[in-house]
């Protein structure tokens, strides 16, 4: 799989969290806000991690 494909997206509220192989042949997480102007985003090596700042955030 190629670096940044992007598969087991889910959405929860205005955050879309996935997974994705980084080019080192790691599995990583990432938690996106798509708000306007939010800009929130972060990369997680746990997919728990990243659906729980998917619930905790909070748009400023």
């Amino acid at each position: 799989m190629r670096p940044n494909r992007f598969y087991d997206v889910i959405r929860i509220g205005p955050i879309r969290v996935a997974s994705f192989n980084n080019g080192r042949g790691q599995t990583r997480h990432t938690a996106a806000c798509t708000a306007p102007e939010c800009g929130f985003s972060n990369e997680y090596g746990d997919r728990s991690a990243a659906e729980l700042a998917a619930r905790t955030h909070r748009c400023t």
